[in-house]
């Protein structure tokens, strides 16, 4: 089957419904949304571990144009925050558009056309003039490489990939890691584990978190006057944004901030030595700061032990670290982060002259304009690209500052003609990249410890390195003048029928 489409969004997470929804909201119908899986969600429908959630309010974690007074908690759960982006698809009618269990293998830009052409798993051709990647920055899972892995005869799993038919209930269990994930599975796991090992390489800065459940009273007044929530989600942005400030080289504000999340541990944790255990010795920010008021008192727990020292090799019934100790363990978790832009290499993207985004990406290091733009790669805009997490606000600011931009860029290219194709001048993308890059040496990420933030070269390719307001304000528009307009000889561009995305 062939479909020849305007746009072409790749991926149904949070970027790829926020993209639909703005497209369909300005006019657009000649769109297409792919996903892989048999159902939206991106990060929310994968990750269904015990106490999946959020470290970021959920009057901000949505979006400003598709509210939601009915979040029962301050804090949403996975299940909860799926539902959101459900109730989004269908308050938007957004259905007709949305082709599951789509996978694209490969994207070749036509130069003599000024389109591209994706292919799918199931060798559908699908030509699009622009294509949105939506795949999001952390879609898979990372492993660490521990010697004997593979010998291990109990059960082993991902934390992203949970394995719900495993149950923990009296078995030992060793968790590997202690990220975000851990933080909000180990306490979880904890309540049912005969025995919990939790394996610690750094120890991550935590603050507490101030959840709690939303009145039913509250609730109606946000429904009732859409004004309040308005203000507080605004309220929430200002107060995130000012803690940024921490992060971006003002010392006494990061001072304050290591000296809360210091309170939080010595109020939790009595016993000097685990306190020790769980000092971190490295700058607030450097690495991820997390959020909870129940892993501190997990660590505690009779049946759950914290392991600071390295692991030097998995036997298959136990955990070997570095100092000859042995961990009996039934089931293994690694809570141990994802592959930055790891979608992405799995799926080509090849540009003008054949050549390819990631192996640019790996032979001349990552670059781009404002992280979404390409130069080489005309037409293609990625949401959550590099250089576009953040550290201290909610990611779904930075993407619908995106969105504004892509929408932008198509309101450019449609006035440029039906032929045409907009390609970053590479003198623009590289003075961009060299100013941003410039622009972390005053933060804590340049404080000098490792994170997988950074690349093998040093360089931060994960973070935007100042504030979401200036982000927005760089992107509300596109600047003519930081592309080549190229023209093609194109096919004939139709909007294609409902029955299409069926």
């Amino acid at each position: 089957m062939k479909t020849t489409i305007d746009v072409a969004v790749i991926g149904a997470g949070f970027a790829g419904i926020g993209a639909a929804i703005r497209l369909k909201s300005e006019g657009h119908h000649s769109f297409v949304v792919l996903e892989r899986a048999a159902s939206i969600g991106g990060t929310w429908r994968e990750n269904t571990y015990p106490g999946c959630g959020c470290d970021i309010p959920s009057y901000l974690y949505s979006f400003s144009f598709a509210p939601s007074a009915a979040w029962s908690r301050v804090y949403a759960g996975q299940a909860e925050i799926l539902a959101y982006l459900n109730d989004c698809v269908a308050s938007y009618d957004l259905q007709p558009h949305l082709r599951f269990q789509t996978s694209v293998v490969k994207a070749v830009f036509s130069e003599a056309h000024g389109h591209w052409t994706l292919t799918t798993q199931r060798g559908e051709v699908i030509t699009a003039r622009v294509v949105i990647s939506a795949i999001g920055a952390l879609d898979k899972p990372a492993f660490p490489k521990i010697n004997g892995m593979e010998a291990f005869q109990g059960t082993a799993f991902h934390s992203a990939r949970w394995d719900h038919a495993c149950d923990l209930r009296g078995k030992r269990v060793a968790v590997i890691g202690t990220g975000a994930s851990a933080v909000q599975l180990v306490p979880e796991v904890a309540k049912v584990a005969g025995e919990l090992r939790v394996f610690q390489r750094t120890a991550p800065y935590v603050m507490p978190r101030l959840d709690g459940p939303v009145p039913r009273f509250m609730q109606s007044v946000l429904r009732t006057l859409p004004v309040v929530q308005r203000i507080l989600r605004e309220s929430i942005y200002w107060v995130n944004e000012g803690q940024g400030l921490s992060f971006w080289g003002h010392k006494t504000l990061n001072r304050i901030g290591t000296w809360r999340a210091l309170r939080h541990l010595h109020r939790q944790i009595a016993d000097p030595a685990l306190r020790r255990q769980l000092t971190p010795d490295y700058v607030l920010g450097c690495k991820r700061v997390l959020f909870s008021n129940d892993y501190y008192p997990a660590l505690t727990r009779p049946n759950v032990s914290l392991v600071t020292e390295r692991i030097a090799a998995i036997t298959a019934d136990s955990v070997k670290t570095q100092d000859g100790q042995e961990y009996p363990a039934d089931v293994i978790i690694y809570s141990t982060g994802f592959q930055l832009a790891g979608g992405l290499f799995s799926m080509p993207f090849i540009g003008r002259n054949g050549r390819t985004l990631i192996q640019d990406w790996v032979s001349d290091g990552v670059s781009s304009l404002h992280g979404m733009a390409f130069s080489g790669y005309p037409n293609l805009l990625l949401l959550v690209g590099p250089n576009t997490g953040l550290g201290h606000n909610s990611i779904i600011h930075v993407i619908e500052s995106q969105i504004n931009y892509v929408l932008d860029y198509i309101r450019f290219l449609d006035r440029c003609g039906p032929d045409a194709a907009l390609d970053v001048r590479p003198e623009v993308q590289q003075q961009y990249q060299a100013s941003l890059q410039q622009r972390f040496s005053p933060t804590v990420w340049a404080s000098g410890c490792r994170s997988w933030y950074m690349d093998k070269q040093g360089s931060n390719t994960a973070l935007w390195p100042g504030s979401t307001m200036d982000y927005r304000a760089r992107t509300r528009r596109i600047n003519p003048n930081d592309f080549t307009v190229i023209h093609g000889y194109p096919e004939k561009v139709y909007t294609a029928p409902d029955d299409v995305f069926v």
